[in-house]
Order: structure tokens, then C-alpha cells, then sequence
């Protein structure tokens, strides 16, 4: 990890709960969201998908910056049988999938990318949760959804909302599901630091 201490590290993302996450893991690091068009390629498989839009985050940020950078990209899905879960528009499409959802086992998939554009180094990993929902209540749901939360979030919900606590007994990344898995992001950066 020593290799880490002398580079800037980017994190290819604007979302508030990677920067939460990130910052348990380093002091300081830089903020740079992506554009990029995260579009389905025709045949793409959602893991394929992951993993595409990641590397394109780290490699759009990659052509802006020069020096020693690296760079952490991640783009996650949630997957219900072979249905991908986006944020829901309005409370009425925040109730259905949480209706959907309830009681039921579904996947979350992140595509977690490490790039350094000064030597084209890049690991990847994808990490996949199964997240098993607890049977909540309609009231449940209304009252989660009066709250606004759902409305940023890939399948309606966050798994660290403490008041809903949507999620039943999960054996898996907690933190992926939160959509930045920080437990597998510390192994690629330690097998980084070793090229």
C-alpha cells in the first residue's frame, strides 16, 4: 500500500455514499464524477454491464489527468431474477418494487474498477450480494417512502436505512450493497500497490 501514498487518488463518482465509504479507507482523495453513457449494449449481460461502465468511468477521468493518479471507479446494479431494478421516478414506482421485493431474495452487482492512467495498470472485480428482504408491512413502505429516501436509489432502498431496515439476514458484502464494496476495493488496491 505504500505505493498509494504518493498518488492522488480519484474517485470517479459523485455519489454520497461512496464518498462515505471511501473516506473510512483513505485520508484524502479527490472527487471527479464521470460522464459517461451508461447505456445496455445489445447481448450485454448485467455483470458484463457492471464491469463495462466501470472501466469507461476510470478510463473517461484516466484522459483528463496527468501524473500519478489512481483512479477508483464503480458502477452498480440491482437485479431482480433477470430484471435490473433502476431508481424509482415517483412514490407509486417506489411501492411497487418494495412490494416486489418484500420477503424475496433478489442480487446486487457491482463492477469495481482500480485504473492508473500513467501506466495503463487496471484491476477490475465483480462483486455480486444476494440480499434477502424481511417481510415489511404496507405501512412500512409509506412511511419509507413519505421519508424521500427511496427516490436516489437503485431498487428503492438503502440497506443502512435504520428506521426501515428493509433487509433480513445478509451473508454478504454489506457495503456492496450500499453500491461500493470497500472489503474487496482494500484487495485490489493492496494487489495494485504490488505491480
Amino acid at each position: 500500500m505504500n505505493k498509494l501514498m504518493n498518488q492522488t487518488i480519484i474517485l470517479a463518482s459523485n455519489s454520497p455514499r461512496r464518498r462515505q465509504l471511501l473516506s473510512l479507507m483513505v485520508d484524502s482523495f479527490r472527487v471527479q464524477p464521470s460522464d459517461v453513457d451508461e447505456t445496455f449494449l445489445p447481448q450485454e449481460t448485467p455483470q458484463e454491464y457492471v464491469l463495462r461502465v466501470a472501466e469507461e468511468k476510470a478510463r473517461a477521468i484516466g484522459g483528463r489527468v496527468n501524473g500519478e493518479f489512481v483512479i477508483i471507479a464503480a458502477d452498480t446494479t440491482v437485479m431482480d431474477g433477470d430484471e435490473i431494478l433502476g431508481k424509482p421516478a415517483n412514490a407509486e414506482e417506489a411501492e411497487q418494487t418494495l412490494r416486489r421485493l418484500r420477503n424475496r431474495t433478489h442480487q446486487v452487482l457491482t463492477g469495481l474498477v482500480v485504473f492508473r492512467p500513467a501506466d495503463g495498470y487496471m484491476a477490475s472485480e465483480l462483486v455480486v450480494t444476494d440480499v434477502p428482504m424481511r417481510n415489511y408491512s404496507d405501512q412500512e413502505i409509506e412511511q419509507y417512502i413519505a421519508t424521500g429516501d427511496p427516490f436516489d436509489k437503485a431498487g428503492a432502498y438503502a440497506i443502512q436505512n435504520e428506521d426501515f431496515h428493509p433487509v433480513s439476514d445478509l451473508d454478504g458484502c454489506f457495503a456492496n450493497v450500499m453500491g461500493f464494496p470497500v472489503c474487496h476495493l482494500m484487495l485490489l488496491l493492496k494487489q495494485f500497490s504490488q505491480e
